[in-house]
């Protein structure tokens, strides 16, 4: 079988970073990949899954590099040089991923996922933060997106809220940076719900929730 050369197009790179995995920890481990330059996925939170080819609740936590000047393309990857600057020690997803036949990465995506527990120091006094973020559950939005009306919409926006409120909490506490807070808490909520039977709105500086 003839061997699949990469064309160094670029084209994944700029689609976004891996999702890191078991075999990626003694990255993290060797400093070659910091917490701070990864995202976290919650568990149950909106993202695209290429197996379906759709947007839909993610079944675990994950942990995703993060982008460049808030765009998708990955953290390490150089466009102009068309390069990656952690080539050689790059993430299984990287090694593994072929344009030409992606069933390598697709045999490994969502399993064996790397996840916040798997980094963070059992002293950090960050994780009484992360623990408050549970009231903040992507599963309970689900199940209050299934029965869309006047109590439903307000419940959802108290989470939205509390969401906004937990992490500038731990923001000002902590003195985090904003990569630190995407790895602690990932986006917040109300970047990630996007939903037909609603309309998304601001006012004082607070996500609003209406029906269209």
């Amino acid at each position: 079988m003839k061997k699949i050369e990469c064309k160094r197009c670029g084209t994944c790179c700029v689609k976004g970073g891996p999702v890191l995995h078991g075999d990626d920890l003694p990255l993290i481990k060797k400093n070659i990949i910091r917490p701070d330059q990864l995202v976290v996925i919650r568990d149950g939170e909106p993202a695209y899954n290429p197996i379906p080819d759709a947007v839909e609740p993610t079944s675990c936590e994950m942990l995703k590099i993060q982008g460049q000047s808030g765009g998708w393309q990955c953290l390490f990857y150089d466009a102009t040089q068309k390069s990656c600057s952690i080539h050689t020690n790059r993430p299984l997803e990287c090694r593994l991923l072929q344009c030409q036949d992606t069933a390598a990465i697709l045999a490994v995506t969502g399993k064996d996922c790397l996840n916040r527990q798997d980094i963070i120091a059992q002293d950090d006094p960050i994780l009484p933060h992360i623990q408050a973020f549970e009231q903040c559950s992507w599963h309970k939005v689900h199940a209050l997106l299934a029965t869309l009306g006047p109590e439903s919409i307000a419940a959802l926006e108290k989470i939205l809220h509390t969401d906004l409120f937990l992490r500038e909490q731990a923001i000002t506490q902590l003195q985090l940076t904003l990569a630190q807070e995407l790895f602690y808490f990932g986006r917040p909520m109300f970047q990630s719900l996007n939903h037909p039977g609603l309309q998304l709105t601001f006012a004082d500086g607070m996500p609003r929730l209406h029906l269209p």
